[in-house]
């Protein structure tokens, strides 16, 4: 078996739990690098830039349809268009501006997306997300007057050894959402975020390896 695809093996055995999708986290990475986890079954993988997915998935995607593109980094409101069209969830959506470009571009091209809405649970100025206390108004906007489809909160919390308040606090907003899809948890801390009612986790480097 290919050392790659052990990997991602390992990871599901620990997950232990169908219902968790695991977002192989392919960004930097090239398609010789990806293709024996595609040719394996794997079909959900995760981008932080446009063109550098459009490069690598465009043709793969209309080859094989039942691969899903996950928009993991933010996305700039100048490739809203593009991202609509490649893409099948977006895990960043952190704006009112973000949601109105994205909401047009879905009209115009008659496709619906699945978004995460990104909480800045850490409060962190540097990183994108939306305050905790406009969580509802913007989950309100973007569901009862875009008509977008949210599925679930996504967050990416400070590096300060408290991954598991913050977790904790994500899944609790999420309820309060009543939404059941919840996108939390990398290499380096899935199984603290399963432990948090994770849903889909975003793994890169402990299926690809380190990157360079």
């Amino acid at each position: 078996m290919n050392s790659t695809v052990q990997r991602l093996e390992n990871i599901k055995s620990l997950i232990n739990n169908s219902n968790v999708k695991i977002v192989a986290v392919s960004k930097t990475f090239t398609f010789d690098k990806i293709k024996p986890v595609v040719d394996h079954g794997h079909i959900h993988f995760g981008e932080n830039k446009v063109q550098e997915a459009y490069s690598k998935w465009n043709d793969v995607k209309k080859s094989n349809p039942n691969i899903k593109l996950h928009m993991i980094g933010k996305l700039q409101s100048n490739k809203a268009k593009e991202a609509v069209n490649l893409f099948d969830f977006i895990h960043s959506l952190d704006s009112q501006k973000l949601a109105n470009l994205l909401a047009k571009c879905e009209n115009a091209v008659n496709k619906k997306l699945k978004y995460f809405i990104q909480v800045n649970v850490g409060l962190e100025k540097q990183k994108s997300g939306i305050g905790i206390e406009l969580l509802d108004d913007f989950y309100y906007y973007c569901t009862k007057e875009l008509k977008i489809n949210v599925i679930g909160l996504m967050a990416i919390p400070p590096n300060d050894g408290n991954e598991n308040i913050h977790f904790k606090n994500l899944m609790e907003l999420n309820k309060s959402l009543g939404l059941k899809e919840l996108s939390i948890g990398m290499s380096g801390d899935f199984i603290k975020a399963l432990k948090h009612e994770a849903t889909y986790v975003r793994i890169g480097s402990s299926i690809f390896g380190s990157r360079i």
